[in-house]
C-alpha cells in the first residue's frame, strides 16, 4: 500500500522493541502515531514523551477518535497479541488496513536499497553496528533496531530514506515478506520449535529467505553455513576474515582480510568472538554497499553496542556487574567464551532466567550443558511470556540436569541476598524475561558495596 496517503498509524503492541521502532518512524515522518500495550514500559515512556498517545486497557473506547476513519488509518499489530483482543477484532471487522508489523516493514524498504541481517542469534547487533556504521559514513540510512543501541539511545537510526537496514525475523517466518538487495545469515541454529516443530525446517525456511533477494542482490553467509554466498569469518578461510587478533585494555584489535585487499589495525570494543564475528559482517555488507574502509575503520572504534547486550554496569578492579539477553543455548556458550577471555582468572556467578516452557523443553540439554561451565548459577523460575505451562517443564527440571555442584534455584526477591552470599567478582545476568528490571536494584544494591 502507499503510506503516503495514510495520516494515522495505530499500533496493537506498540511497546514491542520491533514495534516502536516502526513508530517512531511515522512519527518522524509526519504520520498520527498512537496504540495499545499491555503493561507500562520504559519503551512506552519513551514514545510517550515523543507525543504518542498510549493506552493500556484493550478497549475500543480507550483509542483517539482521530484513528476510528478506516480511510485514513493503518493499523499495525504484532503476533503476540492474543486471539480474541477486542481492538484487533475492531478494527478488522470495520474494514480497516490492518497488517502485520513484518509486512509493514516489507513495504517501507520497498522503494530503497534494503540490507537485512537474518540468524537465530546475532542479529541485533550486527543490524546496529551496520546501522551506526552507514550513519557514521554519511550514507542515508534508516535502521530499524531489535534493540536499544547505546550510540543513539533509540531503536531507530534515521538519517534519510534512501537505505534501510532491518533485522530479517525467522519468527513465523516474517523475513519471507522482505526482499533486500544485501541480506546475511549469521546462524540457523533450532529455536522456535514451537513454530518449525524441527529443525530442518528451520533451515529450509532460511534458504527460502536467501531466494528472497533481489536478482542482482548479494547473500553473506557465516563460513560453514549450508548456503551459497559470500563468507566471514574469523581466522579461516573466509572472503571477509578477521586476522591477527589481539586485546588491548579490553577491546579487539584486528586485521580485516577482504576480496579486494586487507586493512589494518580496526578496534571493537565489544567483548566475546561472537560479537566480533557480528561486526566484521557487519563491515563486509558496508562495504559490499560503497563505503570506505578507513571511514568503516573510524567508526567501528566509536560503536557503544546494545543494552541488555554484554551491557557492563558496574567495573571496578573488585567486582564486575554485567546483563546479558542470552536466552538460547548457543548465546549463553558465546557469553561465557567472552567473560571468560576477558577476566579468564576470577570466578563467575551467573543468574539465568530462562524464557518460555517450549524452549526450555527443546533445549534443555543444551541449557544444562551451558550453565555447568559457570562457577556458579542462581536459575529463576521461567519466563512464560506468551505462553502457558507445559507439565514438568520447570527450572527445578533444568537445575536437574545441569552438572555443576555449585548451583541453586532461587525466588528473584532473594536476588540480592544469594549475591551477598557469593564471593565470585564477576556476576552475569542472562535472559529474556523480565530478568532485566532486576538489573537496576542489582546495580543499586552493589555499586557501593563492591
Amino acid at each position: 500500500m502507499n503510506f503516503s496517503t495514510v495520516n494515522n498509524v495505530y499500533f496493537i503492541g506498540i511497546g514491542g522493541i520491533g514495534m516502536s521502532a516502526i513508530a517512531r518512524y511515522f512519527e518522524a515522518n509526519g504520520k498520527q502515531v498512537a496504540g495499545y500495550d499491555k503493561t507500562s514500559t520504559d519503551i512506552t515512556n519513551a514514545l510517550g514523551g515523543l507525543g504518542i498517545d498510549i493506552h493500556f486497557e484493550d478497549d475500543v473506547n480507550k483509542i483517539p477518535s482521530t484513528f476510528l476513519n478506516s480511510e485514513d488509518t493503518l493499523v499495525v499489530y504484532t503476533p503476540a497479541i492474543p486471539k480474541n483482543h477486542s481492538e484487533f477484532d475492531y478494527f478488522k471487522d470495520n474494514n480497516f488496513n490492518v497488517l502485520k508489523r513484518s509486512a509493514v516493514l516489507g513495504e517501507i524498504t520497498k522503494q530503497t536499497v534494503c540490507l537485512a541481517v537474518a540468524g537465530t542469534h546475532g542479529k541485533t547487533t550486527t543490524t546496529s553496528i551496520l546501522g551506526h556504521l552507514l550513519n557514521a559514513c554519511n550514507v542515508p540510512v534508516t535502521a530499524f533496531l531489535g534493540g536499544i543501541s547505546e550510540n543513539y539511545n533509540s531503536n531507530l537510526i534515521i538519517n534519510g530514506t534512501e537505505v534501510t537496514v532491518v533485522e530479517a525475523d525467522e519468527f513465523d517466518r516474517s523475513f519471507l515478506t522482505l526482499s533486500p538487495d544485501l541480506a546475511c545469515i549469521t546462524s540457523m541454529d533450532a529455536d522456535h520449535l514451537d513454530i518449525y516443530g524441527n529443525a530442518e525446517a528451520l533451515v529450509e525456511t532460511f534458504k527460502d529467505f536467501s531466494e528472497c533477494i533481489k536478482p542482482n542482490g548479494k547473500l553473506f553467509v557465516k563460513n560453514g553455513l549450508p548456503l551459497k554466498g559470500i563468507t566471514y569469518g574469523i581466522d579461516d578461510d573466509s572472503d571477509y576474515c578477521a586476522q591477527n587478533i589481539s586485546i588491548e585494555n579490553g577491546s579487539y584489535i584486528f586485521d580485516i582480510k577482504t576480496p579486494s585487499g586487507t586493512y589494518y589495525d580496526f578496534k571493537f570494543s565489544l567483548p566475546g568472538r561472537h560479537n566480533l564475528s557480528n561486526a566484521i559482517i557487519a563491515i563486509a555488507m558496508a562495504a559490499e554497499y560503497g563505503c570506505e574502509y578507513n571511514e568503516l575503520s573510524k567508526a567501528l572504534e566509536t560503536y557503544k553496542g546494545v543494552k541488555r547486550r554484554f551491557t557492563y554496569h558496574i567495573r571496578t578492579d573488585d567486582f564486575v556487574f554485567i546483563d546479558d539477553y542470552a536466552h538460547h543455548p548457543e548465546e549463553i556458550n558465546a557469553v561465557h567464551q567472552a567473560v571468560r577471555e576477558m577476566y579468564p582468572d576470577k570466578k563467575v556467578l551467573a543468574i539465568f532466567q530462562p524464557h518460555l516452557y517450549t524452549r526450555t523443553r527443546d533445549f534443555v540439554d543444551g541449557f544444562a550443558e551451558s550453565l555447568s561451565n559457570f562457577d556458579e548459577l542462581l536459575l529463576l523460575d521461567i519466563y512464560p511470556a506468551r505462553e502457558i505451562p507445559i507439565d514438568g517443564v520447570t527450572s527445578k527440571w533444568l537445575l536437574d540436569k545441569v552438572k555443576n555442584p555449585n548451583k541453586k534455584l532461587i525466588e528473584k526477591s532473594h536476588l540480592i541476598d544469594e549475591i551477598e552470599k557469593s564471593n565470585a567478582q564477576i556476576v552475569l545476568t542472562i535472559g529474556a524475561g523480565d530478568i532485566g528490571i532486576e538489573v537496576k536494584h542489582i546495580k543499586a544494591a552493589f555499586h557501593v558495596k563492591k
